[in-house]
């Protein structure tokens, strides 16, 4: 019989206005992966099923990211041979390509298993410090990354040294959030293409303040959650890659809802109080035809939830 471990990783989203590259959070909306250590190896050019989101898209060999992952963490740990005899079971529920994080949710998927077949070898469990250096290894920043392996809203940073740090910060148990799925997708580098290198003075001290405020509405006075997620950075410089998210940002926020692009886009957030968030959202868009969904913030993140002998 196989060695098999089974974790969920949540869909996050980051920036949250602001806080670009800085703040991240979690959802309940998750990936869930079945990993299996076989006694011999296995055929590496088919050792990967994917259903859901990328079914048919992602590679189905071990070019996957997560089996990548896998395999580069456990080589550094002497254990690489390990992943010869690994098969994956992928059953995807988040959205590929529209900033929710679903890359972030496969690099800690492997790191999640690379992390439990170490112990499984006797090498010991990797370090919080340890797997988040993995992930911002893959990812380039820790803001998807981090909420998708701690949970919750995250601010993530580098010390002096260029090491990744995450903390985590109290959740109003009264925010929800919705969010707005259209049919199209958007590449994260292309997006980021048009944020400038430099930005005026007075917006730079614009964005620290409202970052600032939203430390505080987030934990403590989600009232001011409108105010706390105006961004002055990186939405507007990104409307001509994504108009319509805009346009949508744009015409929540003029009937007073904390909307923000959510990561790179083109997916848009909404963080909100209330059981009718989702209602009022769908009432401003009117016909739109993008997916509106309520979601809650996760205050988990990967778990691993069955490993057996």
């Amino acid at each position: 019989m196989p060695y098999s471990i089974e974790v969920s990783v949540p869909a996050t989203s980051a920036n949250l206005g602001p806080g670009y590259d800085t703040f991240g959070l979690a959802l309940d909306i998750a990936d869930e992966v079945v990993a299996e250590l076989h006694p011999d190896p296995v055929d590496l050019s088919s050792c990967v099923e994917v259903t859901g989101q990328g079914s048919g898209q992602v590679p189905t060999s071990s070019d996957h990211l997560i089996h990548r992952v896998v395999r580069e963490v456990l080589d550094h740990q002497g254990h690489g041979a390990l992943a010869d005899r690994l098969t994956l079971r992928c059953a995807n529920t988040i959205p590929h390509s529209r900033g929710m994080g679903s890359s972030a949710a496969a690099v800690v998927a492997g790191i999640s298993i690379a992390d439990a077949l170490l112990a499984f070898a006797g090498r010991g469990e990797l370090t919080e410090e340890e797997r988040l250096a993995w992930a911002v290894h893959y990812e380039g920043h820790a803001d998807n990354a981090a909420p998708a392996l701690f949970g919750g809203v995250s601010i993530s940073t580098l010390d002096a040294e260029g090491r990744p740090r995450s903390v985590s910060v109290p959740v109003h148990p009264a925010v929800r959030a919705v969010l707005i799925v259209p049919d199209t997708k958007l590449d994260t580098d292309y997006a980021r293409s048009f944020i400038p290198e430099q930005i005026p003075h007075a917006d730079a001290v614009a964005n620290s303040a409202a970052a600032a405020l939203f430390i505080h509405a987030i934990g403590r006075a989600p009232s001011l959650l409108f105010e706390a997620t105006e961004d002055h950075l990186h939405q507007e410089y990104r409307r001509p890659a994504m108009p319509e998210t805009l346009a949508r940002v744009d015409a929540l926020r003029a009937h007073g809802l904390a909307a923000v692009v959510s990561g790179a886009g083109p997916t848009a957030l909404v963080l909100g109080t209330g059981e009718n968030l989702r209602d009022e959202v769908a009432s401003v868009l009117g016909d739109d035809d993008a997916r509106i969904i309520a979601a809650s913030i996760a205050d988990f993140g990967a778990t691993i939830t069955r490993t057996d002998a």
